[in-house]
């Protein structure tokens, strides 16, 4: 197989991403541990991510003296691809609980492997907005491609992915597509199948989060 030249790309890694990525990977694994240790590798994924957000200084008053603390300053967008992205959006509601939200619903052709869109529904976003483009798995590419094409039609100048599981051939396409974007990951796996499924991959996360197998 051609080795691809992978590109702005951040594997990140945790002894406890290597705990929960085996429990999530396992044909066993019920729906319950499925969804708590995908919210377990979500939030260090998000942790990861958000480390680069800017702060200004706050003035505040503690119980016993006057102090200067820190806030956000990005104003922050996220996007999760619908539906298995709404199991990640969970966890990063936990750090960012004001954050406005966005949703991008594609439907994969199990023939073709293509993305068709069937809803969209965004707030404002201006070039100062950072944007987290948020989908468990990053197979092919095509429906982050396609959802980065919305998001900047709609003015998104700052993007940033993050994924629970990505493929190389899905990485590379979105290297070729969008150079400027960085892809956060847990892991990087072999391959893609002749089906367009990730090997050794973990099967179809949104029917396993959401019990529909």
């Amino acid at each position: 197989m051609k080795q691809l030249r992978l590109k702005n790309i951040t594997l990140v890694q945790h002894p406890l991403i290597d705990h929960s990525l085996t429990v999530l990977r396992d044909t066993h694994c019920s729906t319950a541990d499925f969804r708590q240790h995908s919210g377990i590798v979500s939030q260090i994924l998000i942790l990861e991510a958000t480390k680069n957000l800017h702060v200004v200084n706050k003035t505040i008053q503690t119980p016993l003296a006057k102090m200067i603390g820190k806030r956000l300053k990005n104003d922050v967008v996220v996007v999760p691809v619908l539906r298995s992205g709404l199991a990640m959006l969970m966890e990063l509601q936990d750090f960012l609980p004001s954050t406005r939200v966005g949703f991008i619903g594609l439907h994969r052709d199990e023939k073709t492997a293509q993305a068709h869109q069937y809803y969209e529904k965004l707030p404002k976003i201006f070039a100062s907005h950072k944007v987290f483009l948020i989908d468990p798995m990053l197979a092919t590419g095509g429906s982050l491609i396609a959802s980065m094409n919305m998001l900047r039609e709609k003015g998104a100048k700052n993007i940033t992915i993050v994924c629970i599981v990505s493929a190389p051939e899905g990485i590379s396409e979105i290297n070729k597509a969008y150079p400027d974007v960085h892809i956060y990951t847990a892991a990087i796996d072999k391959h893609l199948n002749t089906q367009k499924f990730i090997v050794p991959g973990l099967g179809d996360f949104g029917d396993r989060y959401f019990g529909t197998i």
